[in-house]
């Protein structure tokens, strides 16, 4: 039977790139990138998918922005592109290999791509979670997306991801991932992915 992407929670893992304070002017919906992430990471502690957090040059790009929440998570330093380092490596196996990823974060035509080849190369299921990665050019955000489609990488979305995960009304956790996305700032999040896609149909491309 082919692989058709199908998310589980229970083999998932959620990768978290490089959102952090440098990098706050300078890329293209940066806040609604990070506000996406954010409802993924809530989602996954809800439903026990451990999270992996990096942090590019921490010291010359600053941490990863508050909003985010995850301030709790340990955040691995590095300067390569990929994600893929000795600790994130070694983080993996402790949790039994998990044969799924889940991608956010920055930038999407570098170290998004980068450890999502990686990631490929190690037989690892990729879903990279569109409307929560980016870059500074949204040429670069649009054509990555689509090089690393063609890598066989899943595209998908926030609330896609969310209701996969959960594949039913009946989930125990079901009515807890609804209420928070009812939370105060939900409907500025669901404004700002409207925005977010109509800036993507005006350059002339498509978010996938």
């Amino acid at each position: 039977m082919a692989n058709i992407g199908r998310l589980s929670s229970t083999d998932a893992v959620v990768f978290l790139c490089d959102m952090q304070e440098k990098f706050r002017p300078n890329i293209f919906q940066f806040t609604n990138i990070v506000s996406n992430a954010s409802r993924l990471l809530q989602a996954c502690r809800v439903l026990s998918i451990p999270p992996i957090l990096t942090e590019q040059y921490p010291k010359g790009l600053g941490p990863t922005v508050p909003e985010l929440g995850a301030g709790d998570l340990t955040a691995y330093a590095k300067t390569s592109f990929t994600m893929m380092t000795e600790e994130v490596e070694k983080a993996l196996q402790d949790l039994g290999n998990p044969k799924q990823a889940i991608l956010c974060g920055i930038e999407t035509h570098a170290c998004i791509a980068c450890t999502t080849y990686d990631l490929l190369e190690k037989g690892m299921e990729v879903h990279i979670v569109a409307d929560a990665v980016s870059s500074r050019s949204q040429t670069d955000r649009l054509f990555a997306l689509s090089r690393l489609k063609q890598s066989g990488a899943y595209l998908t979305t926030t609330e896609a991801v969310m209701l996969q995960l959960v594949q039913d009304a009946r989930h125990p956790n079901f009515k807890e991932l609804s209420c928070s996305s009812s939370l105060p700032g939900w409907t500025d999040v669901q404004t700002n992915n409207a925005k977010l896609h109509h800036a993507v149909l005006e350059d002339g491309g498509a978010i996938l």
